[in-house]
């Protein structure tokens, strides 16, 4: 496939690179002239994708987190990809409050809020090389739902009287 746009950033394994993977998510999606909410989703998701590279992927050691978005038509593609202990069992980790850190106090539930933010979540990963979760967003343009938000395009045109 043919992207219409692709940006790639490596930043280090940092907590405090997390933030900067959600504003580089919004900037790339701003094109597509996302609604509000879709924006917020997108920006959650990859907070959670880059997080769980720092904290599970790393262990709050060294290394590098690979972020990739593309955009096609209206949809937005990014992958999130990290070379740290990788996942022995990626079924058990992406169940709802599964977490291989309960010491850290973790919720276990970063898979789901991906899930339930993004149309399309996929995880690989290899124990012992890394794990790369790759999540799809179809995003609604504002100008195709002007109609919907407007308080007063069921009344019609207020001006005929």
């Amino acid at each position: 496939m043919t992207y219409d746009n692709e940006v790639s950033i490596t930043m280090s394994s940092r907590s405090q690179n997390e933030a900067f993977a959600r504003v580089a998510a919004a900037a790339f999606a701003a094109p597509l002239d996302p609604l509000l909410d879709e924006l917020t989703d997108l920006k959650t998701a990859v907070s959670e994708a880059v997080t769980n590279a720092v904290i599970h992927g790393y262990e709050n050691k060294e290394g590098y987190v690979f972020i990739t978005f593309r955009s096609f038509g209206d949809e937005i593609y990014v992958s999130i990809t990290d070379e740290g202990i990788g996942i022995d069992d990626v079924e058990q980790a992406m169940l709802p409050l599964y977490t291989s850190k309960p010491e850290l106090e973790r919720s276990g539930m970063g898979f789901t809020v991906m899930k339930a933010f993004m149309d399309e979540v996929n995880v690989t990963s290899v124990p012992g090389s890394g794990t790369t979760v790759e999540m799809k967003k179809a995003i609604k343009r504002q100008s195709q739902k002007q109609d919907q938000n407007c308080m007063f395009s069921s009344l019609g045109d207020s001006t005929q009287q």
